[in-house]
């Protein structure tokens, strides 16, 4: 195929990776005792957080289950998209991001619009500052999510499914928050502006005008850079057909994208704000070390009046811990019921070694920016932040760097003659 600009009619017309090829093998019976384990464990955290903590957090747990559910079953993934993209021009990955961003801003635009709230909540955009945190901090993420070989998300849906090299991970991802948290002084006062809400400029239906435009650019460049390096296609994990496919097989990306956007509508609806990932991850870190007799209450980062009521508080009254918490457990009951759930043992200390890093990168990172690829890159541009746009196109420039240091792991990235999946 010729390198040269695709036709008006090939920039319109599906693309050879939009659509996954038909798996012949179907899935695996169905892993019986940590389905169980699962499911109980998920009943039981239900039934005590409802009863101890009320109804709203018992329903942002359930709404946890089901984010992790379909993260696992769409295989929606972030740093994949963004590898997939710049290794092999595949741009499969980032069109998904861009139906859940257009879907999630199309229904936080009529929430917000309407100041529609459950459980007396008042939905508030997720808006950010602009400035040198941000920058580095999306940059370091973006590093990070490709030496992770996860992100936020996408490290909390793999732990649940039992892939052992992302539960270190997420244990990287923690070691880098408290360290954030620990020197939070050195990066406080880092130069900024005040960050734009289109909303407060053009109202809601501009600022969803705007952003949907955007985003409509975004999928004509992918299918630009896709038709003039024509990546391989894109193979799909074992399904099972039929009805039986929405709990025992994999769902199409877009698909996921959306069920996903309708989920994370609803957690601002409950709680009043956006979902959200890593402030948990610092909330877990802080708690353990004063489980082990250490002060982190002292810091700077923990003394200020919002960071305090949360360390004050329960892990299992804190919106996000409950989605996090259910998001594992909604994995492992997706994956268990596919077939797919299976504890990885061993692993190159290399890749071991990587996935300790890209977690303490993406644990300062996320904190330096003041959220990850759910609580800024999402939640910022489907609020209509300038923010979450900026997060973006510094976590790309970090995922082009993060791409070329895996190699320093021993670790493969995709190329035009590789499936890539």
């Amino acid at each position: 195929m010729s390198a040269t600009l695709p036709s008006r009619r090939r920039l319109l017309s599906p693309s050879v990776t939009s659509s996954p090829p038909p798996s012949a093998a179907g899935p695996e019976p169905v892993n019986r005792l940590p389905l169980l384990v699962a499911a109980l464990g998920s009943a039981a955290l239900t039934a005590f957080v409802w009863s101890r903590h009320g109804a709203k957090p018992g329903v942002l747990l359930l709404l946890g289950l089901g984010l992790g559910v379909a993260l696992f079953h769409s295989r929606f993934g972030f740093t994949s998209a963004w590898r997939q993209l710049v290794a092999v021009g595949n741009g499969t990955g980032l069109r998904a991001h861009a139906l859940l961003l257009g879907t999630t801003a199309t229904l936080f635009a009529l929430i917000m619009g309407t100041a529609t709230g459950l459980f007396g909540s008042e939905p508030q955009p997720s808006g950010g500052d602009l400035g040198v945190a941000l920058i580095a901090g999306a940059f370091l993420f973006g590093v990070g999510m490709q030496l992770g070989g996860a992100c936020a998300s996408g490290t909390l849906y793999a732990v649940g499914s039992g892939q052992s090299t992302i539960v270190l991970t997420l244990g990287g991802f923690i070691v880098g928050s408290v360290l954030y948290t620990w020197q939070y002084g050195l990066v406080a006062d880092l130069p900024a502006v005040p960050g734009v809400v289109m909303a407060d400029h053009i109202g809601w239906f501009g600022s969803w005008a705007v952003t949907i435009a955007a985003l409509l650019v975004i999928v004509a460049l992918t299918r630009l850079i896709q038709a003039s390096r024509t990546p391989p296609p894109v193979s799909a994990p074992p399904s099972a057909r039929g009805a039986l496919r929405i709990v025992r097989g994999s769902w199409p990306l877009l698909a996921g994208a959306v069920v996903l956007a309708v989920l994370g509508a609803a957690v601002l609806l409950v709680s009043g704000g956006a979902w959200g990932i890593t402030s948990a991850f610092a909330l877990w870190g802080a708690k353990g070390l004063q489980a082990i007799g250490l002060h982190p209450e002292t810091w700077s980062y923990w003394q200020q009046p919002k960071q305090a009521q949360m360390l004050a508080g329960p892990v299992l009254a804190d919106k996000t811990s409950l989605t996090d918490i259910g998001i594992m457990l909604g994995a492992a009951v997706a994956a268990a019921t596919g077939g797919a759930w299976t504890l990885h043992r061993g692993m190159p200390w290399r890749t071991a070694v990587a996935a300790v890093l890209g977690g303490v990168l993406m644990g300062i990172g996320a904190r330096l920016a003041g959220g990850c690829n759910i609580g800024a890159y999402l939640a910022g541009i489907a609020s209509g932040s300038l923010h979450g746009w900026l997060w973006g196109v510094a976590a790309l420039a970090g995922t082009w760097v993060g791409l070329r240091a895996r190699t320093l792991f021993a670790m493969a990235n995709p190329t035009p003659q590789d499936s890539v999946c």
